[in-house]
């Protein structure tokens, strides 16, 4: 073998390591990314019962409930569906009505929502660039502080 030949086997062979540990990476990682749904996407995809997805949209005014101990149900909205959820803890502090929410959790099979995850937006500025794109994306008019 020549040192051209040594030397392009060494780089094909560190390229094949590299590849495979790429994908390795990749595939631990896909069990852990959520996804961001709005109430009206839940009907149009396949999300399984038991998937950890991300839930956003606008808490639906005179929704919250609050229940034994730190259980708290609202509704998710995005003015064409809604998504009723619960969750048990302690709510951001500028959690309320009419405000954007983003809810991580698992779907139930009654179509409810639980969350282990709640944030609210953090001020009248704010609200997840991808949450007000999907609301604008359906034909949600959102106020003037809901812009991104």
């Amino acid at each position: 073998m020549t040192r051209k030949q040594k030397r392009l086997t060494m780089i094909l062979g560190g390229l094949a390591i590299l590849g495979v540990a790429v994908g390795i990476i990749l595939y631990a990682l896909s069990g852990t990314i959520t996804f961001f749904h709005t109430p009206s996407d839940l009907a149009d995809t396949h999300v399984k019962v038991g998937d950890r997805i991300r839930l956003g949209g606008m808490v639906e005014k005179g929704s919250i409930t609050k229940g034994p101990g730190a259980v708290t149900s609202f509704l998710v909205t995005d003015q064409i569906a809604t998504v009723k959820v619960s969750y048990e803890g302690i709510l951001p502090d500028l959690f309320r009505e009419g405000q954007g929410v983003v809810a991580e959790g698992k779907m139930q099979p009654d179509g409810s929502f639980v969350a282990d995850t709640v944030l609210a937006k953090h001020d009248e500025n704010y609200m997840p660039r991808e949450l007000a794109d999907s609301l604008k994306a359906k034909g949600v008019k959102l106020g003037q502080g809901a812009n991104p």
